[in-house]
């Protein structure tokens, strides 16, 4: 049994400061005497940890310079020591499965997932995937259902990098049309401006840009099967009760089509007419936490923050940069987009609820003890001193100007 003492507590609906006690995992009391070991939490936050639906930023521990590629053991353990440090208690990693050879193809997908799974015991934090499936990528099906089967439920994430590559050359990404419909604008193959577009593609698949470019057309050639293939995988979702997304909707249309497939959250729209639509069907959304932690799209798609004030935003996820959550929090409470504990929830309880989790993301009795310890001085950068997942703890911080945290043990 552990008891927090003295900290600034983020509750459901206030803060307060509180005592907060933690029994086999769970929150078992708020407000009671201390209990078991004590911890000295004056001058600290105590909040939900952090829940991360999308974040790749794994494969810079995989790749870490083009083409280098580091053992898969020693990445996974670095990328789960990075989130326990960054107050991430539950990471969906976004293992895209594509057709390209290289750093997403669906082989190394796989040994990265099997990987995962088979170090958890020795894992500090909850590591789940998201099953980001380009939706060409037909041979990811086999790693679709053995991961769906697997120990921790994962998400399906359905992303069309391949339309988005085809587009027209005068047609700016956000504003690309229903990926499947047939007025779609497609860009030809032939022209050398295609060599200029998919450069980065290729030299992350390991192939010259001809090669690339061969390797696209033929794949262009399966187009008129990826319906039918996203309603199979569809299904595969819905029988798992997995959470299912759609990514980098750009038209209503977008949005509707998948939803009727089951894939009820939203995420990164890219027009403020997706994600209208979204919240106007009660479709979670989500946003990237360096879109805001930096003040806009580095693609001049919709701002996050602008989305958080206008309420058209429920989860922010770290997408490429596990500290980009704490610091758009940060940005976002500094410019007064909305109250702390609204911002909060965004990386914890909102993120939580459009996963399908309802077991962790707020401090309440009953709830998962997954909390951070956050040092916040007014006018600096918040950081997280001490993670705990069912509460276990997964990470401690004790910066060098802090007195030493007291822990005894009540007789």
């Amino acid at each position: 049994m552990i008891t927090f003492e003295g900290a600034q507590v983020y509750l459901p609906d206030t803060i307060v400061e509180t005592t907060v006690t933690v029994s086999d995992g769970k929150i078992v009391e708020i407000g009671g005497p201390a209990q078991g070991t004590r911890i000295d939490a004056r001058g600290r936050i105590l909040a939900p940890a952090l829940v991360d639906v999308h974040g790749d930023a794994f494969e810079r521990q995989v790749m870490p310079r083009p083409g280098v590629y580091f053992p898969l053991e020693a990445a996974v353990i670095d990328t789960d020591r990075q989130l326990a440090a960054n107050g991430i208690s539950t990471a969906y990693h976004a293992v895209t499965l594509s057709w390209e050879p290289g750093l997403r193809s669906v082989d190394r997908g796989r040994d990265l997932i099997r990987m995962f799974n088979a170090q958890a015991p020795r894992l500090l934090v909850e590591n789940r995937v998201q099953l980001r499936w380009e939706t060409f990528a037909f041979e990811a099906l086999e790693l679709l259902a053995e991961t769906l089967a697997g120990p921790l439920k994962p998400s399906i994430a359905f992303n069309d990098h391949t339309s988005m590559t085809m587009r027209a050359y005068d047609v700016p990404v956000q504003e690309r049309g229903f990926e499947l419909s047939p007025d779609f604008s497609i860009a030809a193959l032939d022209d050398e401006r295609m060599k200029k577009r998919t450069a980065k593609h290729a030299q992350r698949a390991g192939l010259s840009k001809d090669d690339y470019v061969a390797l696209l057309a033929g794949v262009w050639e399966r187009r008129g099967e990826v319906p039918a293939t996203i309603a199979r995988v569809a299904e595969m979702g819905r029988k798992a009760g997995a959470a299912m997304l759609s990514h980098d909707d750009t038209t209503p249309e977008t949005r509707g089509w998948f939803r009727g497939h089951g894939a009820t959250v939203a995420e990164f729209p890219m027009v403020l007419a997706a994600a209208e639509a979204a919240r106007l069907a009660g479709d979670a959304i989500i946003f990237g936490a360096p879109n805001a932690a930096r003040g806009g799209s580095h693609i001049g798609s919709l701002s996050a923050g602008d989305m958080v004030e206008a309420g058209l935003c429920d989860a922010l996820a770290s997408d490429y940069f596990y500290p980009a959550m704490l610091a758009a929090v940060a940005r976002l409470d500094h410019e007064r987009r909305a109250d702390r504990l609204t911002l909060w929830r965004l990386v914890s309880g909102g993120a939580a609820r459009a996963m399908g989790l309802t077991d962790r993301g707020e401090i309440a009795i009953g709830q998962r003890a997954d909390l951070v310890l956050v040092d916040w001085p007014d006018g600096h950068a918040p950081a997280i001193t001490g993670t705990w997942v069912a509460g276990r703890a997964a990470y401690r911080g004790q910066p060098a100007g802090r007195i030493t945290l007291k822990e005894e043990a009540y007789a």
